[in-house]
């Protein structure tokens, strides 16, 4: 799932981006410049300064005009495309893309939670595509894909040097038919293929259960459009049950809505306290998303959150918040390490530019990026629990909640 800063606009470009190819064209003054060989251009003008030699752009563009074969079957918007996307992978920010047309519709349907595939979040972990977690309930998740798993091939394709986007693209496809993954995975040494059917993907959000030793358990799967108001009745719930016992399991969310994962946070909260903090840099000044307040709880809750590696995102932002203001004790793995926040803009009515803008903060200023954030207790569940199915992370959360 994607996250994205509350202060996300939509935007739409008044000129298409190629207009960014025009200025500071450098010109030979002995020589006709290669743009000058190009014909029926439009939206030369614009408004960015630059020194920059775009000579060799326009030299390849012309080189393929006269060489490559099939050159007449690519059309030039999708060369702009193309180019647009090597723009942005110059960056080398895994979470910063371009959306053409076809990518742009997948993405915002994916975002409404209306799509087909597999069910299953991906993305890049030390440049290798890195599954950071199954959704409940989905092909990927009743195939026994685990968050961690590397993905090495999408049927016939070696995913080294593939983009996640590009990934994801491979691996969805029409209800009924099939993918083949490739996975390696921590502690089986060959790696696994893994047939799985496509379906229509409902993302899951939430489950509740008030267990036998009076523990009352909350799973969040993602935060979603409407978590936070699915949350404000598991709380209700928890309220009644008359226990002082809370287990918040974030493990193998992915993350989603940052609204939500302030919402939530506020329920933990005293008004003002700061939930996280988007750190912009040297570009502007930092941005705090504070708690509204809620804070219903009283020093007495007894409360536990697990994460581990496939916690991402809007999960690292409550763990943290929670963590960091000293109101619930980690347990579990590392999280994943999804840090950065991304910015959805449109570049043409039917273009998309995702791109990172800032990082995220806990409260008391960790970056989150990459490394994670690390639990209290941090347990790791190996192969071996898997196969016997014991859940060492959960009997070592409920040992903590009930010997306090």
């Amino acid at each position: 799932m994607q996250n994205f800063s509350r202060s996300t606009k939509i935007t739409i470009a008044t000129l298409t981006i190629l207009g960014a190819f025009f200025l500071g064209v450098y010109v030979d003054r002995n020589n006709r410049p290669e743009i000058e060989k190009v014909s029926g251009i439009s939206n030369k003008e614009t408004s960015v300064t630059t020194e920059t030699d775009f000579s060799p752009f326009w030299k390849v563009w012309n080189i393929i005009n006269e060489k490559y074969p099939k050159a007449e079957k690519i059309t030039d918007q999708d060369r702009v495309y193309g180019a647009i996307s090597g723009l942005v992978g110059s960056l080398e920010d895994p979470y910063s893309v371009f959306f053409n047309p076809e990518d742009a519709k997948a993405f915002e349907e994916e975002i409404a939670g209306n799509f087909t595939g597999i069910g299953m979040e991906v993305g890049m972990k030390d440049k290798i595509l890195t599954v950071i977690a199954p959704l409940k309930d989905t092909p990927a998740y009743r195939a026994n894909i685990k968050p961690g798993d590397k993905i090495l091939k999408i049927d016939k394709t070696i995913t080294t040097g593939l983009s996640a986007e590009n990934a994801i693209k491979l691996i969805r496809g029409e209800k009924g038919t099939a993918v083949t993954l490739t996975i390696s995975r921590e502690g089986i040494k060959d790696p696994i293929e893994v047939k799985i059917v496509r379906d229509t993907i409902n993302i899951p959000t939430l489950d509740t259960e008030l267990r036998s030793d009076g523990i009352f358990v909350i799973k969040l799967y993602s935060f979603s459009a409407n978590s936070a108001n699915l949350f404000r009745d598991a709380i209700k719930s928890f309220v009644e049950s008359k226990t002082d016992k809370l287990l918040l399991d974030l493990r193998g969310n992915p993350g989603g809505y940052l609204d939500s994962a302030v919402d939530i946070s506020s329920w933990f909260l005293p008004n003002g306290k700061t939930v996280v903090t988007e750190d912009y840099g040297d570009a502007k000044d930092p941005v705090i998303f504070r708690s509204k307040g809620y804070d219903i709880f009283n020093e007495n809750l007894k409360f536990v959150i697990l994460i581990d590696g496939g916690s991402a995102s809007a999960s690292e932002i409550v763990a943290g918040a929670m963590q960091d203001n000293e109101k619930a004790k980690l347990v579990g793995g590392k999280s994943y390490g999804k840090g950065s926040v991304q910015e959805a803009i449109k570049i043409t009515g039917d273009t998309l530019l995702k791109i990172t803008v800032a990082k995220w903060l806990t409260p008391k200023g960790t970056s989150i990026s990459e490394k994670g954030l690390t639990p209290d207790y941090q347990v790791e569940i190996t192969q071996k629990d898997l196969d016997m199915k014991k859940d060492p992370q959960l009997d070592k959360a409920v040992e903590v909640l009930l010997s306090k």
